[in-house]
């Protein structure tokens, strides 16, 4: 122990107890506020990776609409001219909800969970990363169990988690490759399991242990992209879906792929099921044997 921990050690010593739980008490108050601060440098670098891909999704739509537009006004044609209006609509329609998307993220919102249809979550959030997935040859596959219950989350906080595991996915598959996306109701849990599972290169057993620590990260900064390496990704996701009190967990195996795990609870608890209760068993009556007269 060198002289300053010495110092520390004795000043505690002289301290009432009173004083210690007033030290103690400050302590978790700053512990909470640096928790804070590094949920929202977590959120900042999310949505500055997400406008960087947005900004060329945006772009591919602007193009289409400034090509169908010179169709349309260069063409006598009231079929084609139609049809280049009508591409023009959907394009513009796809911005909106680009748009839509992103500030749905970027504002801040109050702290009161809501019930929130997680598919519709999820599609939103695909459609922001569509144009990257497309770049890198990441075929997505979506399996969705049908009348999902609705879970109780805040809604940009979820998706901030999602956005993060398929840029890891992604990541993680550098040739390209297969990656599912899953959501079905857990029974054993009462929760909605949301998994994504990947095909990539996997994560070593003895880093494993390691990912959700915060600033832990086996990446040598960004890639081309301008994506991960800050090692706050993982660390954030582990505390956001605890806050929800829900659960996280990730099974990877090297050269096979990682999938992870994430249940959120419903915003209307299933009952427990009632089991069907036995009908009484019937009373058998005396049958009485009827009697033939003879002739």
């Amino acid at each position: 122990m060198n002289a300053p921990e010495k110092a520390a050690v004795n000043e505690l010593k002289n301290e009432t107890p009173e004083a210690l739980q007033a030290k103690i008490a400050q302590l978790e108050q700053e512990n909470q506020f640096l928790q804070r601060q590094l949920r929202s440098a977590a959120t900042m670098i999310s949505l500055g990776e997400l406008v960087s891909t947005t900004t060329h999704e945006f772009n591919n739509v602007l193009m289409t609409v400034i090509n169908y537009a010179e169709l349309g006004l260069r063409n006598p044609d009231p079929e084609k001219r139609d049809w280049a209006f009508t591409t023009i609509r959907d394009a513009g329609r796809r911005a909106a909800k680009i748009t839509e998307n992103i500030l749905g993220m970027a504002r801040n919102r109050s702290n009161a969970k809501e019930p929130t249809n997680l598919v519709q979550l999820v599609e939103s959030s695909l459609l922001l990363l569509n144009r990257e997935m497309t770049k890198y040859h990441v075929a997505v596959e979506t399996d969705f169990e049908p009348d999902l219950p609705e879970v109780l989350v805040l809604g940009n906080q979820i998706q901030q988690v999602l956005l993060n595991l398929l840029i890891n996915a992604r990541q993680a598959m550098p040739d390209g490759g297969r990656l599912i996306l899953r959501l079905k109701m857990d029974d054993t849990v009462g929760m909605v399991a949301m998994v994504v599972r990947d095909f990539g290169t996997g994560i070593p057993q003895d880093v494993l242990p390691h990912i959700f620590e915060p600033f832990y990260s086996t990446k040598k900064g960004p890639d081309e992209s301008g994506k991960g390496g800050s090692g706050l990704g993982l660390s954030s996701c582990r505390e956001i879906i605890e806050d929800h009190g829900g659960k996280i967990r990730v099974n990877s195996s090297v050269g096979k792929g990682t999938e992870f795990t994430i249940w959120l609870p419903l915003a209307k608890p299933k009952a427990p099921a009632k089991k069907a209760a036995k009908a009484p068993a019937a009373k058998s009556k005396p049958v009485k044997k009827a009697t033939r007269k003879a002739e």
